[in-house]
């Protein structure tokens, strides 16, 4: 007999917004921006950049230090090639650019404080990404990233990132109204405590409580507003029934799977990639075992929600 298949539930809703997309680099009457000591290259008309024109190992002054912070407010990721001879101390000056550095305690570390080092070789197969906002289940999550590649494989193993300021602007006005003024939890347990027993996850959830935050935050800086829930870490908005919540959660984190708000690197030795951990969310790649991927990472720390 052939087995039974239950149909799936039909939607009386669409989960992604179909038509017309407004893709706006910045909020709209902010000024152009010049550059004077970089070089920029889009990588799309909207989001993500190629910077050049420096060697970011010669030091960084305070007019091209504001050069790019400019440039990452603008493109919300921007990267570098090329950067040889490359170092952790370089590394942690220019995430000091922006703040010092944020260390992830699930993350191991080096022999430099604020360095984490993210390496997968030939022995262990990686598991599927999913993506994600950094620290979001800490109370200040990580303003920005760096991250630097110090081997990888010759095809495979890119990285992804979504601009979350425009799945914000591209949500319907029923949705956004829905959405205005709601908070949700935020919690590393259903990601990170996979991998630990009982006694690891009580020790560490004596160290990181649930979090709440804005489903929709103003960016630090900019202003703009911009969607603030994720797929590992957003685990159910405030006052709402858990299936009303799942349902909400369900709908928001699925727009940084549009394509139109996405832009994809990929990585060559001695690549930089730094990005706004508010509004933007990213995916690594998990498609080159068995070669080896090593990278190393600071995140910048954050500052509280207004």
């Amino acid at each position: 007999m052939d087995a039974v298949v239950a149909p799936k539930p039909v939607l009386d809703k669409p989960l992604m917004h179909y038509g017309t997309r407004v893709l706006d680099r910045v909020s709209p009457g902010t000024p152009e921006s010049r550059y004077e000591l970089l070089d920029l290259t889009p990588l799309t008309p909207h989001f993500g950049a190629v910077l050049g024109g420096v060697d970011l190992t010669r030091g960084i002054g305070e007019a091209l230090a504001e050069e790019l912070r400019q440039a990452l407010l603008e493109w919300k990721v921007v990267f570098f090639r090329g950067q040889t001879g490359f170092t952790a101390e370089h590394h942690l000056a220019l995430a000091g650019v922006w703040g010092p550095p944020e260390p992830n305690p699930f993350f191991p570390g080096t022999e430099h404080a604020g360095v984490s080092r993210l390496a997968k070789d030939a022995t262990s197969q990686g598991n599927k990404n999913i993506w994600h906002s950094d620290h979001s289940f800490m109370a200040n999550p990580a303003l920005g990233s760096v991250l630097r590649a110090i081997e990888v494989p010759a095809a495979g193993g890119d990285t992804m990132w979504a601009d979350m300021g425009a799945a914000y602007d591209n949500l319907s006005a029923e949705l956004k109204e829905r959405i205005e003024g709601l908070t949700a939890v935020h919690d590393w347990e259903p990601s990170w405590g996979a991998l630990m027993n009982d006694v690891q996850k009580a020790a560490f959830r004596a160290n990181w409580p649930r979090v709440e935050h804005p489903v929709v935050v103003r960016h630090p800086r900019s202003g703009r507003r911009t969607l603030y829930v994720n797929e590992p870490f957003t685990t159910r908005i405030v006052g709402l029934s858990n299936a009303e919540s799942r349902e909400l959660v369900d709908e928001l984190v699925l727009q940084a799977r549009i394509p139109e708000y996405q832009v994809r690197f990929h990585w060559e030795a001695d690549s930089i990639a730094i990005w706004d951990n508010i509004a933007t969310q990213h995916y690594a790649i998990n498609d080159y075992y068995p070669r080896r991927r090593v990278m190393e990472r600071i995140a910048i720390e954050g500052v509280p929600f207004a």
